[in-house]
């Protein structure tokens, strides 16, 4: 049977198989709401110029069996500035899933029509989770380099009838303090489903809250700078409109003074936002909003509460004192055998060794210093690793 594969130069187009595309994002199992197509074509809408996109359609008898949506634009690494091909949606995209249906000896083809259609030096593929090892193991061989990176391990929460109990350890403590500061205040925890009607008001309210935080001090947002602004009313809104937004606001005088915002998918909430008003921030309201989405998924029917995404090393999300496993992110790069893909990749290959020698000579000649007291050391804020 006979892989027909093509081109399309957008997903916003009358022509684009849309209906196909659903399909093909319900059948695979790894597929998340930063596959969903509203979240896509909101991703396109806010390219920049010199990001090219180029969407590849795989049919086998007549049905969509894969999707890649591909953003090729050029990249410096140092003295070189190389062409670099990645998934639409870096990099707001939490996690990805490769959107193939087909078995792993049509992956050298596909391969190789990338590299046709979009010439590169690095095809890299960030936040990827449940991709095909026979697949990558085909891609892999045919790469004059290759290099799978461990990029994040996201915690997860299995929500059970065990939640309905107090939680135990320190994380009691902290969670009994912070719901006495909250009601001492007089502030309130909402629950809200976005809908079509109300998430233009419910993203004025979070952006607001963001924008007043450490994140839109730092420019560093999911709603900073007009191209993340554009790019999340647009998303946002398209996933409300299947009722795929949900938010836990914790408001003071009718004011939202601190939320967290997550995407619905399979009965799997996404922790994929937080921000609270600086002045607030000794309430600790990360905690009680964080289980407000647990005791909300015990009432819906929901099963898991995952983090998204978070830093690989000393994350402080607080999904880390009650998780029941993790998920893990892989950060993928396929080196072409063009000039700059050979040197690009040599290049890494040599700092790769080079790197933990060059960490461990740091930390020999560091000089040591004694670690703080607990009275000494300042109390972590919320989510700082998180977006």
């Amino acid at each position: 049977m006979a892989l027909q594969l093509s081109w399309c130069a957008s997903l916003r187009t009358h022509s684009f198989p849309a209906a196909g595309y659903e399909a093909l994002r319900q059948r695979v199992a790894g597929s998340t709401p930063f596959n969903h197509l509203g979240w896509l074509r909101a991703a396109e809408a806010a390219l920049q110029p010199g990001q090219q996109l180029q969407v590849l359609l795989g049919h086998l008898d007549g049905r969509l069996c894969l999707c890649l949506p591909l953003v090729r634009e050029r990249q410096p690494f140092g003295p070189l500035n190389v062409p670099v091909v990645r998934h639409l949606g870096h990099p707001l995209s939490d996690r990805i899933a490769l959107l193939l249906d087909l078995p792993a000896q049509r992956a050298g083809q596909v391969l190789q029509a990338i590299r046709k259609q979009l010439p590169h030096a690095l095809l890299q593929l960030g936040e990827v989770h449940g991709a095909d090892d026979d697949w990558l193991r085909q891609w892999a061989s045919a790469s004059s380099t290759y290099q799978r990176h461990l990029s994040c391990r996201a915690p997860v929460h299995r929500i059970s009838e065990l939640d309905r109990q107090e939680v135990s350890g320190d994380a009691r403590y902290k969670l009994r303090r912070a719901r006495k500061r909250i009601k001492a205040c007089g502030a309130v925890v909402r629950r809200v489903i976005a809908t079509a009607q109300n998430i233009d008001a419910l993203l004025d309210a979070v952006s607001a809250v963001e924008a007043h935080s450490w994140k839109g001090d730092d420019e560093v947002g999911i709603f900073s700078g007009p191209q993340r602004h554009q790019w999340m009313y647009q998303a946002f809104t398209a996933l409300a409109a299947e009722g795929l937004v949900c938010l836990v606001l914790l408001e003071l005088d009718g004011q939202c003074i601190s939320y967290r915002l997550g995407l619905l998918e399979r009965g799997r909430v996404y922790d994929y936002n937080l921000a609270f008003i600086p002045e607030h921030r000794d309430l600790g309201s990360g905690r009680v909003l964080l289980e407000e989405f647990i005791h909300w998924g015990l009432d819906e029917g929901w099963h898991w509460v995952d983090a998204s995404r978070v830093s690989l090393n000393n994350s402080s999300h607080q999904l880390h004192e009650r998780q029941t496993g993790q998920v893990e992110h892989w950060r993928l790069s396929c080196y072409s055998w063009r000039l700059d893909g050979i040197a690009l990749g040599l290049v890494h290959r040599c700092w790769d060794w080079l790197k933990p020698r060059v960490h461990k000579g740091q930390r020999d000649t560091r000089p040591t210093t004694p670690s703080p007291t607990p009275e000494e050391r300042p109390d972590a804020i919320s989510g700082h690793s998180q977006r």
